[in-house]
């Protein structure tokens, strides 16, 4: 009996080693990945923000955390079974889905731009409406829900892309690795920034000087932030979806303009060898951005016709 006990512990110490191998190439891979789909993370992270506009402060972390849960939820209900789904069943189909997803935030963005462009100034009347407003807040948590949903499944793409050669239970560990890191990553930076107007204001009524400088500081610096942090979303949702159209036509071999911008990137970042690699990067977006522009004024178009018959008559 000893013997046999030893026997099973022995066992069980086996399969340990085993779990705590693979959860150490689920975790090397879903950081592969996760570094792989950076640009995207650092989109979503800046478009959130926008989304808390026009909110009160005690409002604002709740908020936060319904968007979170959408997104989690999409992640790892909806997003992470049709992904291996439709990687194993129909791979061809993923391209075309994305770029649907692609033209999505394209009209969204611009649709923004003219919203922009076209706002009416309130009064303070219906600025306080808005603000306590639970449809008002509703809508804005089910928008950013909407939007986080098309960079989700671009995040998960790419996460599946490194690693397609994997076994599906790999493939399914490394995505929800993926899904629940990104997520918390995310929106635990968004809170921080939505909130440190008042750690600002916290630090600037401590006895320090020092701290109070910095809290002073926080409190004038965090409205300019975020209102540049709004217009990164915008421009955002904008240059990924152009991005994601580029991507799926080169796919599909229609590569002269894919590689035009392309090539126009890196002969900018040669250009400029002390930043090579952001300016590659810079011209590369404003060139996904003009592609992403005209796509999302053509769908923005398209649909002002079909809701508005008769104002375009």
């Amino acid at each position: 009996m000893p013997s046999g006990l030893f026997a099973l512990l022995d066992d069980v110490a086996t399969i340990t080693k085993m779990a705590a191998a693979s959860l150490d190439d689920v975790a090397a891979a879903a950081g592969k990945a996760g570094v792989k789909a950076a640009g995207v993370v650092i989109d979503d992270t800046a478009v959130t923000p926008q989304y808390l506009d026009g909110f009160t402060p005690d409002r604002e972390l709740p908020i936060i955390a319904r968007i979170a849960k959408g997104s989690l939820r999409n992640k790892l209900l909806f997003i992470l079974p049709a992904a291996l789904l439709l990687s194993a069943f129909l791979p061809w189909a993923i391209t075309p889905l994305l770029m649907i997803g692609g033209a999505y935030l394209c009209f969204e963005g611009v649709e923004k731009l003219i919203e922009a462009f076209s706002e009416k100034e309130e009064t303070l009347a219906e600025e306080v409406a808005e603000l306590t407003a639970a449809d008002h807040e509703i809508h804005m948590v089910s928008g950013a829900i909407r939007t986080d949903f098309i960079l989700s499944a671009e995040i998960m793409a790419i996460a599946l892309a490194e690693v397609a050669d994997r076994s599906i239970s790999m493939q399914a560990g490394i995505l929800a690795f993926v899904a629940v890191a990104i997520t918390v990553g995310v929106y635990g930076v968004v809170a921080l920034i939505v909130k440190m107007d008042d750690i600002g204001l916290h630090l600037a009524s401590t006895g320090s000087a020092a701290l109070r400088g910095i809290g002073r500081g926080l409190v004038v610096a965090m409205p300019k932030l975020l209102s540049a942090l709004s217009a990164i979303g915008t421009a955002a949702m904008i240059w990924v979806g152009g991005g994601i159209i580029l991507h799926g036509i080169e796919v599909f071999g229609f590569t002269a303009l894919p590689h035009f911008v392309h090539h126009i990137a890196e002969e900018a970042g040669h250009a400029v060898p002390f930043a090579s690699g952001v300016t590659q990067w810079i011209v590369g977006a404003i060139g996904s951005g003009i592609v992403g522009t005209i796509i999302g004024a053509i769908i923005v178009a398209i649909h002002h016709r079909i809701a508005h018959p008769k104002a375009e008559s």
